[in-house]
């Protein structure tokens, strides 16, 4: 699977308001920590990963981040990081994760330098921002590119694979890297507390089985497991992954099950079928085959494929900004594909 497809794992604006959020940007140690403050940690702290031990001496103030979701969360904790890996996939017009520049610019603070990553991370850039810690629980970092970024400050990478983190691991290792723990847990406690609140309001959801495919091109499919952060989003909302996806072998480290189009028979007991797209014309060729066709979700239209790239995005990792930024915009359109199952 490639690396688009490994990258697309809450408190709303408002609450961010409230944690006195402030931007790092070149004012190195005049950051501000967020209300309540990290009383609850002690530096220093030793994080551990499947690449190496993350020693971070004292509270960091200024914070890199590679992958996804840890700039997310940094915000929500109170701090803004100096910089961060671009997305241009997801970004919108102003090159920004839209969930991203709304938190920063309505809290007032800095928008954080954006640089490149993934196959070929910008060193230089992150050494001129002068990192206090790196985070990277979400991400794709390799041995080699983390042991460069070590030495350029503390790294925090991922307890186990590449890209299979789960959600509520990636906030609590980012709390213990910023030595908040019991603010993390809340963060994941006030998700947790969304979801819930989502489900209650659409009971019909828990009858409806769903799968979360992708192609990487005509011929392929591949299904994402169950606790893949997309799908977990979607089963957070009370629907249940058809029990097939279980039987598939998973491939090492993607948290999906290549399958292969002449498998595609295998999905027919689906009640929605989840997926996106990389263009509009990928989504013409992948449309086009009968073996796709055939699947009886698609056939009928009980289809939830956003276009809106930074939805697809949004939807695709867990964090405190992303989940009300989702939600809203994902509910009408499993209500719609649901609808179908009646035509």
């Amino acid at each position: 699977m490639d690396s688009t497809l490994r990258r697309v794992g809450g408190i709303g604006i408002t609450a961010l308001l409230t944690l006195g959020l402030v931007a790092c940007g070149d004012t190195a140690g005049e950051e501000t920590p967020a209300a309540g403050g990290p009383a609850d940690g002690t530096f220093p702290v030793s994080v551990e990963s499947a690449l190496g031990t993350a020693e971070i001496p004292e509270r960091p103030e200024r914070i890199v981040t590679l992958g996804q979701g840890s700039a997310e969360t940094a915000i929500a904790l109170g701090t803004v990081p100096v910089g961060v890996e671009n997305y241009e996939w997801g970004s919108d017009d102003t090159g920004y994760l839209p969930w991203v520049h709304e938190a920063v610019t309505e809290a007032g603070a800095e928008l954080p330098v954006r640089f490149a990553g993934a196959e070929d991370i910008d060193f230089e850039a992150i050494i001129e921002l002068e990192p206090d810690v790196i985070l990277a629980p979400w991400s794709g970092v390799t041995q080699e590119q983390y042991d460069v970024l070590s030495d350029i400050a503390p790294t925090v990478a991922y307890p186990d694979l590449p890209w299979s983190t789960d959600w509520d691991q990636q906030i609590e290792i980012i709390g213990q890297a910023l030595g908040q723990p019991e603010e993390a847990q809340g963060l994941i406690d006030e998700i947790e507390g969304r979801f819930e609140e989502a489900a209650a309001e659409h009971p019909e959801f828990a009858d409806l089985t769903f799968s979360y495919i992708y192609n990487t091109g005509p011929g392929t499919l591949g299904v994402f497991m169950p606790d893949e952060q997309r799908v977990a989003m979607v089963r957070a909302l009370g629907l249940q992954v058809d029990p097939v996806v279980e039987t598939f072998p998973e491939t090492e480290g993607t948290d999906s099950a290549v399958i292969g189009l002449e498998n595609a028979d295998e999905l027919a007991d689906s009640d929605l079928i989840f997926t996106f797209y990389s263009s509009p014309e990928n989504r013409d060729e992948i449309e086009a085959q009968d073996l796709y066709q055939a699947i009886p979700a698609i056939e009928r239209g009980s289809v939830v494929a956003p276009e809106d790239q930074p939805f697809v995005t949004g939807s695709s990792i867990i964090n405190p900004l992303t989940v009300p930024w989702a939600l809203e915009r994902y509910v009408p359109l499993i209500e719609e594909a649901a609808a179908k199952l009646d035509d």
